[in-house]
């Protein structure tokens, strides 16, 4: 029975979520000064079209009637209809999220398996040089304008030095080589055994990829010091010493084990953050994932796009806090009972 009441909270706060998720974008799309009217019709039609136009769109009825109307579109999984492209919103997310997961989960692999063994170092030498050049990357990595960088490195190392392909997910010769199977590039060239296809869309991915991963290898190195340091101190460390458990056991098998806990959650929200769509990076790189779907979608008053977008934001943010939660009773007992 306690548990079933709590899952039954736990849903209602997921249906509030979501719920506020929508409200405030509706509305907030809403009373901007962009008419997505004119979006459509043009800013040189008659007073007589544009009033047409907006009655066929529902924006002469009042907002709460809108909102309603818009939300049992969305219950029937009707995002409606995008401006720019004409077609279904949720087509258009389909296509483009595969391009903005590829790059996020190259840019989580590289800040995960970079920043933590990179955290666990700087806290085993606390205060040494090691520690200080961890410190030193974070701060650049949470200082630098990502746009900036992003724009030195593909001068660089694309315009200068050569050595990456340039903006873009692949280049024009081999756009048509890959059919189109699990939207992931890489793996699309790797089932159909087009290698060249292959290498260059790795290519086209390597400096976005390790830009990404920079910015989250910053955050995580940052926290997986703060949380080796809090367990490196405990109690438990101290007596495994005296025990003369050798330090590289107590460091990796130990202390680790326990900071992987609230670094899950870290890990998570940082992939969660990639997700929901690189703007400035998929900007720079003219990348064509969810990111640069929802900015050209905003500069365009296409608001269905805008809002289908968000919510497929907050529903990725939502699901992996879920496994991050699951993730983090299966490492840690103690939860399981609460």
């Amino acid at each position: 029975m306690p548990r079933a009441k709590a899952l039954g909270g736990f849903l209602v706060v997921i249906a509030l979520t979501y719920l506020g998720l929508l409200a405030v974008t509706f509305f907030i799309g809403r009373v901007i000064p962009v008419d997505p009217v004119l979006a459509v019709v043009g800013d040189r039609a008659s007073e007589d079209v544009i009033a047409r136009v907006r009655e066929e769109m529902g924006l002469n009825k009042p907002l709460w009637e809108q909102f309603a109307i818009y939300l049992g579109k969305v219950a029937q999984g009707d995002f409606g209809t995008s401006v720019l492209s004409s077609n279904p919103v949720l087509d258009d997310i389909r296509r483009v999220f595969p391009a903005t997961f590829e790059l996020a989960t190259v840019g989580i692999i590289i800040g995960a398996g970079l920043g933590v063994p990179l955290g666990v170092w700087a806290a085993v030498r606390r205060g040494g040089l090691a520690d200080q050049v961890v410190r030193v990357m974070g701060l650049i990595g949470y200082s630098v304008p990502i746009f900036w960088l992003g724009l030195m490195a593909l001068v660089l190392f694309y315009a200068k030095l050569g050595w990456v392909a340039g903006p873009g997910r692949i280049d024009v010769a081999f756009e048509y080589s890959v059919s189109p199977v699990t939207g992931l590039l890489l793996l699309d060239a790797a089932m159909a055994g087009e290698w060249e296809a292959f290498r260059n869309a790795l290519s086209h991915l390597a400096l976005p990829g390790a830009l990404l991963g920079y910015f989250s290898l910053a955050y995580i190195s940052r926290m997986t010091r703060s949380f080796m340091l809090n367990e490196l101190s405990q109690e438990y460390i101290v007596a495994a010493r005296a025990k003369g458990i050798s330090e590289t056991r107590i460091i990796w098998r130990h202390a680790l084990r326990n900071a992987m806990v609230p670094l899950v959650t870290v890990i998570a929200l940082s992939y969660a953050g990639l997700l929901e769509g690189s703007v400035l990076t998929e900007t720079v790189f003219a990348w064509p994932g969810l990111g640069l779907y929802i900015t050209n979608s905003l500069q365009n008053a296409d608001m269905n796009a805008v809002l289908g977008g968000t919510l497929v934001v907050g529903s990725i943010f939502i699901a992996l806090n879920l496994f991050s939660d699951l993730l983090y009773r299966l490492l840690d007992p103690r939860t399981r009972s609460r």
